[in-house]
């Protein structure tokens, strides 16, 4: 496993810095394959919530190649644009498809339908899911604007009563997606999407939060010293008692 350059604590949050990119990605991978193969070895079965972006490429990279029992893990997700088709190029559930679904196989996959006819039913369906498969382990990323999932700091809500809901992006968070080359212009980027609430992912037993790149040096500074409020939803992650955040050198706070 890769060695961190760094190692510190920001009230409950585990920090550790790498040097590149790639050994963040292999660091986290471990952790999270570790996490897994313990919970099967000791309920059969491990349940993981997986995230997408160009963050989580290094991540997926590894997680593809950990020896794990993939027919034991049922696998969810964190968010889908609502309208949106499957097989556009900026589908989350074919961003997961493509890069580790269809090489793993997990035994389950629950994926949410962004353009689901009847989306509230959709919606209740996904969230009694995940409350009657509570998570072993969720990987997710922090947007520019400190988001975690889609709860951009608009829509945040760290005692939100919902696990799953609709929400509506906001400019900053939008001009990301087109940023990262999911879209051609801000007029194609969707503004509307289903998201994980903040209570369902800090319900989650353990978080590996996944952050490389320099454009998401602000974000975890104010992620890190910010005081704890929905300002930068991110903060959050500080009050969870197994939450991990992963950086590369890039990334991570200066001094």
């Amino acid at each position: 496993m890769p060695q961190p350059i760094n190692t510190f604590k920001r009230d409950q949050l585990t920090v550790k810095v790498f040097n590149s990119e790639s050994d963040m990605g292999k660091a986290a991978s471990d952790a999270t394959g570790s996490r897994l193969r313990s919970v099967i070895e000791k309920k059969g079965g491990a349940n993981l919530i997986l995230a997408t972006g160009t963050s989580q490429f290094s991540l997926l990279e590894s997680l593809k190649k950990e020896d794990i029992d993939w027919k034991k893990i049922t696998v969810f997700h964190l968010d889908e644009y609502i309208g949106m088709s499957d097989n556009h190029p900026a589908s989350f559930r074919r961003f997961l498809r493509e890069r580790i679904l269809d090489i793993v196989s997990p035994g389950k996959v629950y994926l949410i339908n962004g353009d689901a006819e009847n989306l509230e039913a959709e919606m209740n369906t996904y969230q009694d899911l995940l409350i009657r498969h509570p998570v072993d382990i969720a990987c997710i990323g922090i947007g520019e604007n400190g988001h975690i999932a889609f709860n951009d700091p608009p829509v945040a809500d760290f005692n939100d009563p919902l696990w799953v809901k609709a929400v509506e992006l906001d400019e900053a968070c939008r001009k990301q997606q087109m940023g990262e080359g999911w879209f051609p212009s801000m007029e194609e980027v969707p503004k509307k999407a289903v998201t994980l609430t903040i209570t369902a992912i800090m319900n989650c037993k353990a978080i590996n939060c996944i952050v490389p790149g320099k454009r998401k040096a602000r974000a975890v500074s104010d992620t890190l010293n910010s005081e704890i409020n929905e300002r930068c939803p991110a903060t959050i992650l500080r009050t969870h008692p197994e939450a991990t955040l992963f950086l590369d050198s890039q990334a991570a706070p200066s001094g």
